[in-house]
């Protein structure tokens, strides 16, 4: 599992797969989220928007990442 150290208080999960290098940009980051390939704590979340805080697990396309402090 990958973690990914915040830097702010939350980043969006847009953000996140952007800054993992799980898409290319935010164009394919909102298409692939809206069509709910994205999961986060096990349930799927198709807001691109959607704040993640430090404990969250966030997978998709078989990666998993785990947002820490």
């Amino acid at each position: 599992m990958k973690e990914l150290k915040l830097t702010k208080e939350y980043i969006t999960l847009g953000q996140l797969l952007k800054a993992c290098d799980l898409v290319m940009d935010g164009g394919e980051a909102k298409e692939r989220i809206q069509a709910g390939e994205a999961s986060v704590n096990g349930e799927v979340d198709t807001r691109r928007g959607r704040k993640l805080y430090p404990e969250d697990v966030v997978s998709f396309d078989g990666s998993e990442i785990k947002v820490v402090r």
